[in-house]
């Protein structure tokens, strides 16, 4: 028990050593002002018990005054009488924020709250360690804030500058900091423009970021208090009610910033007035009132003048541009770079050089030197008032708003000039009878007057076509023009004509033009009108038209007779037999058909009523086309040629049986006008209808046998010769086979026989088993005789032989290969003759020979044995007596 007491105890002294209560409370000295809000923070830490702590406030005015209890979270008797009804009323309250966090709350501080402010936190540890207390000083500074804005004009014009003014002052007892804040409202909506202070930095609003970096807010920090910012090129974005705060700072142990006051006062509604309201324009002459025209002769030099004036004129950048008509001639950019829109090419170039200079403030003069005709019209001076916004373009230069655009009312100026004169006659010198001839239309200038040298005569053809002719009825056409220099302008619609040669435009003289059609058209028919202008030389050196005069309309139109087209087909080789050729010709004739190209389609069907087929086609461009039921195999067959002008002939090759039926040709006229465009249908025709006819008879056959001789001898060969004859419609060689077949009888006139060979439409040779040691083999000896040949005739090959065959042939009528009737040939015996000395002769030879041979073998081996075996080695002489040895007897 002892030890156990012993050893908690060192357990404690050990956790006491590790754990020190701390409490710490805002740092200080804390500045604020009287009348405003004042919090107080005080936390603990590293401490022991509950988890929720409680603390105490209290407060001495002096460093060795009294303690006045403030409040506590645990005891509600806690406070000092003197303060009981601030807190009975929640002007002193302590709100807790954690376990151990709490902050000491004055709604309205005052004087008399100065003070030290402790903080305590009754112990909840086993034992003490640590701090229990932590006190801070707050000192209480009166209310001298002051911010005094100077009053803004309700009213300013757009591209002006706005300055905001405002004063911002306090008396300074302790280390306190000033910033001003602009802002404008907008509606419910308050948008902050820039923030100057605590510390001497700036900061802008997120609407106003790029335009303080772009020089267009600046920041003008005067003497005693007074700040200015100066809002640059205002537009009618910036109004609004403007505001102004001044906020008084303290800069409080650890670094951080507390606000202790503010005020902000309102400067003033802003509108801005658009440029447009006051931006005016006027365009005068110096020597003729705005409102009566001004006349000119050619070669003077016009002078106009354009007056600008503004309420902020000094903040626009204007560009002036001058108008004629409409027409851009000259323009003054805001920079002063000065473009001139005139050419010396085109309808521009033909007008007077033209100047543009700026002689004052708003005032801007134009002068055109050397005005002819052209220059004659209503000029305007346009004004775009442009606002600098500062900053730079992603192109490298200002950054510009167009705020207003103008135009001044129109002031007539007038060129007096005499123009040329002439008298126009328009007549047909070709007037087309029929479609398709040619038309010529003289246009002829006569009676000129006030032409000056140099001059040169245009001319330009239209055409309006007569009611219900052509697409667009009662419509005028432009065909064409020729300038005073000769160049061809084409109209649309007759362009690719003119460009084929089918339609000219030509000057036969200098003083006549000419419109010829090569080949005249129903859409061609209607009123022509011949414009002719007269061109001349300006001051400037430019060709410029002078005046133009329109003929009367002349009317070209012809009775239209409807070409008429007749074909007819006949049979030039009729196909009697299947494999035949057939012709057949299409001759045409027309009428009221001028130069035409003719389309051809062969048509067939099988009988009166049945299915119509297109066999081919010729285009009229000649060009051959197969229908589509014309056989792929068969394309070859088909012909169809152009024989003549108007004469086309069709072939056939080879009819078969499927091709009987009618055939016709079915013709169409096509024309064109030049090279290049699509052919245009006129008319179309069909002929009459042309049979072909045909039965199919088909080649006759006829077979026969023979053999050279009838009987053989054994161990011979035997050759037996089948050969076909072919009458009648005898097709090629190589559409014709035959499938030939050998039979064998035993007995004569026997109804069993058997098959020996075949030999197929193909080639292919078989030969059946047979009972007999003799081959036999079959061979073609031309395309119609086919051989056998009986190799070692034996005894059992003696009997009669036939053929069968079953020809095929290549059908001319059908196509295909077709199977004859099978023909059978007559019957031949083979004899297989026996000889007795035939057969006797072998074996009698081999038998004498055997004989011979034997008998010479045994006296040979005789002799060589009595030499050899049976002799007498010892000698005897003969006796000298005359009488013989009885021994030798």
């Amino acid at each position: 028990m002892d030890k156990r007491v012993i050893t908690l105890a060192v357990g404690l002294l050990m956790l006491g050593g590790s754990l020190a209560r701390v409490v710490t409370v805002s740092p200080g000295p804390l500045i604020r002002v009287e009348g405003q809000p004042v919090s107080i923070r005080c936390d603990v830490k590293e401490y022991m018990g509950p988890r929720e702590q409680d603390f105490e406030w209290s407060m001495f005015r002096e460093a060795n005054g009294p303690t006045v209890k403030i409040i506590s979270t645990f005891d509600s008797r806690f406070s000092d009488p003197s303060l009981s009804k601030r807190v009975a009323s929640g002007d002193i309250s302590v709100v807790r924020l954690q376990d151990n966090l709490v902050e000491l709350k004055i709604a309205e501080v005052k004087s008399q709250d100065a003070g030290f402010y402790k903080c305590q936190t009754p112990s909840t540890d086993s034992f003490i360690s640590g701090n229990y207390e932590a006190q801070v000083q707050l000192t209480v500074i009166p209310n001298t804030l002051k911010v005094s804005p100077r009053t803004l004009p309700q009213v300013i014009p757009e591209g002006s500058d706005l300055t905001l003014s405002c004063n911002v002052t306090r008396e300074l007892t302790h280390p306190t900091y000033l910033s001003v804040t602009w802002s404008v409202k907008k509606g419910a909506t308050s948008e902050e423009i820039l923030t100057f202070g605590p510390q001497g930095d700036v900061a802008t609003g997120p609407k106003f970021a790029r335009r303080y970096v772009d020089g267009g807010i600046r920041l003008v920090p005067g003497k005693n208090g007074l700040f200015e910012l100066v809002i640059s090129r205002v537009t009618t974005s910036d109004e609004g009610n403007y505001e102004c705060n001044g906020t008084e700072w303290t800069h409080e142990n650890g670094g951080k910033w507390v606000k202790i006051v503010e005020s902000t006062k309102e400067m003033g509604t802003v509108a801005v007035t658009p440029t447009g309201h006051s931006l005016s324009v006027k365009a005068s002459s110096p020597s003729s009132p705005s409102n009566t025209p001004l006349l000119l002769t050619p070669g003077d030099t016009l002078t106009l003048l354009c007056s600008v004036a503004s309420d902020n004129l000094p903040a626009l950048s204007p560009e002036v541009t001058w108008l004629a008509d409409g027409r851009e001639i000259i323009t003054m950019e805001r920079s002063g770079v000065v473009i001139s829109n005139t050419s010396s090419s085109g309808a521009q170039g033909r007008r007077g050089e033209a100047t543009l200079e700026r002689t004052g403030t708003g005032e801007y003069r134009l002068g055109v030197r050397g005005v002819s005709g052209e220059d004659a019209g209503s000029y305007t001076c346009r004004i775009r008032a442009f606002i600098e916004k500062g900053g730079r373009s992603t192109g490298g230069g200002g950054r510009w708003h167009m705020a207003a655009e103008k135009t001044s009312s129109p002031m007539t100026v007038k060129v007096s000039e005499i123009k040329p004169n002439f008298t126009l006659t328009l007549e047909a010198t070709l007037n087309p009878k029929v479609t398709a001839e040619p038309t010529e239309l003289a246009c002829q200038v006569t009676n000129i007057t006030h032409l000056p040298a140099g001059g040169r005569l245009g001319v330009s053809w239209d055409h309006t076509s007569l009611l219900g002719i052509g697409g667009d009825p009662q419509t005028l056409h432009a065909i064409g023009s020729l300038d005073a220099d000769g160049n061809l302008l084409s109209g649309s619609m007759y362009e690719d004509r003119l460009n084929s040669g089918a339609l000219s435009l030509s000057r036969v003289q200098p003083n006549m033009f000419k419109l010829r059609f090569l080949h005249t058209q129903e859409i061609d028919m209607g009123q022509y009108v011949c414009t002719v202008s007269a061109w001349i030389v300006n001051s400037q050196g430019d060709t410029v038209k002078a005046t133009e005069s329109k003929s009367s309309p002349l009317t070209v139109r012809w009775d239209t007779k409807r070409p008429t087209l007749n074909v007819v087909a006949k049979s030039i080789r009729d196909a009697s037999v299947g494999g035949a050729t057939f012709e057949m010709s299409c001759a045409v004739s027309t009428e009221n058909l001028g130069e035409a190209s003719y389309s051809v389609h062969i048509q067939s069907q099988e009988s009166v009523g049945s299915q119509v087929n297109t066999v081919i086609i010729l285009s009229p461009d000649n060009v051959m086309q197969h229908g589509g039921a014309t056989d792929p195999n068969r394309r070859d067959n088909l012909v169809l040629t152009k024989s003549g002008a108007t004469e086309f002939r069709f072939r056939l090759a080879g009819v078969q049986l499927s091709d009987r039926g009618y055939y016709w040709c079915v013709i169409t006229a096509f024309t064109k006008q030049q090279p290049g465009q699509t052919w245009t249908k006129v008319v179309s025709s069909e002929s009459n209808k042309v049979e072909i006819n045909f039965h199919e008879n088909g080649p006759s056959f006829s077979i026969a046998i023979r053999s050279d001789t009838s009987s053989v001898y054994p161990w011979e060969t035997a050759k037996m010769e089948c050969s076909l004859g072919v009458s009648g419609s005898s097709p090629k060689t190589g559409d014709l086979a035959y499938e030939v077949s050998w039979f064998f009888a035993r007995l004569r006139g026997g109804k069993e026989a058997i098959q020996l060979a075949s030999f197929d439409r193909f080639g292919v040779v078989k030969k059946m088993n047979r009972n007999s040691s003799s081959d036999i083999s079959i061979e073609r000896q031309d395309p119609h005789t086919y051989l056998l040949n009986i190799f070692g005739t034996q005894d059992s090959d003696s009997g009669e032989y036939y053929c069968v065959v079953t020809p095929w042939y290549l059908s001319s009528s059908t196509g295909a290969w077709t199977e004859a009737e099978e023909l059978m040939s007559s019957r031949i015996f083979l004899t297989v003759k026996f000889a007795v000395w035939e057969s006797l002769k072998l074996p009698l030879l081999y038998g004498t020979s055997a004989s011979l041979g034997v008998g010479l073998f045994s006296l040979i081996l005789g002799l060589v044995c009595a030499q050899c075996c049976c002799r007498n080695t010892t000698h005897t002489p003969r006796s000298r007596n005359k009488l013989m040895d009885l021994e030798m007897d």
